[in-house]
C-alpha cells in the first residue's frame, strides 16, 4: 500500500508514518498542495492523507481538485482522509468530497482503523431474498 501524506506540518508526518508503517506500507511526503495531483497522477497512490493546511494549498481545494481531475480522466481515483483542526471544519470535508476526516490531534488506533475502513471495506451483507424464505405455518403439520 503507498500513502501520499500532503501537510506542511513535520508533525503530523511524523504522527501518519509512525502509526501507518508496515513491511507493506510505504510513504511519500508533499509539503505543497500544488504537487498532490501531479504525485497522483504518476500512479501508485493508494490513499492520500490531506493535511486542512498544506503549504500554500488547503486541503479542502486539494481534495476538490483530485475529485476533478479524477472526473477528467487526468488521474487515477484516490481516496482522501482529510486531517482537521477543529470540530467545525467537518463541513469543509464533506464539501470537498473527502471519503473520511479526523479531526487532530488523531490517536494512532483511531487513524489505523479509518484507513483499514476506507482501503479494505467489509463486505455488505447479500439482500435477503424472501421470495423462497419458509414460514413457520408452512413447516406446521396439517392435521387430518
Amino acid at each position: 500500500m503507498h500513502i501520499l501524506v500532503a501537510t506542511d506540518a513535520a508533525y503530523v508526518a511524523n504522527d501518519v508514518t509512525a502509526a501507518l508503517s508496515g513491511p507493506d506500507v510505504s510513504f511519500t511526503i508533499c509539503s505543497e498542495g500544488r504537487e498532490v495531483s501531479r504525485l497522483v497522477s504518476e500512479g501508485g497512490v493508494d490513499l492520500a492523507i490531506l493535511d486542512l493546511q498544506i503549504g500554500s494549498k488547503g486541503g479542502m481545494a486539494v481534495s476538490m481538485d483530485l475529485r476533478l481531475d479524477h472526473s477528467s480522466g487526468s488521474i487515477p481515483d484516490v481516496k482522501v482522509l482529510m486531517l482537521l483542526d477543529r470540530k467545525a471544519d467537518v463541513h469543509l470535508a464533506k464539501r470537498s468530497a473527502a471519503d473520511a476526516w479526523l479531526i487532530k490531534p488523531t490517536d494512532p488506533l483511531t487513524l489505523k482503523r479509518t484507513v483499514r475502513a476506507l482501503l479494505f471495506p467489509a463486505p455488505e451483507p447479500a439482500p435477503a431474498d424472501d421470495a423462497g424464505a419458509e414460514t413457520v405455518e408452512e413447516d406446521a403439520p396439517v392435521a387430518g
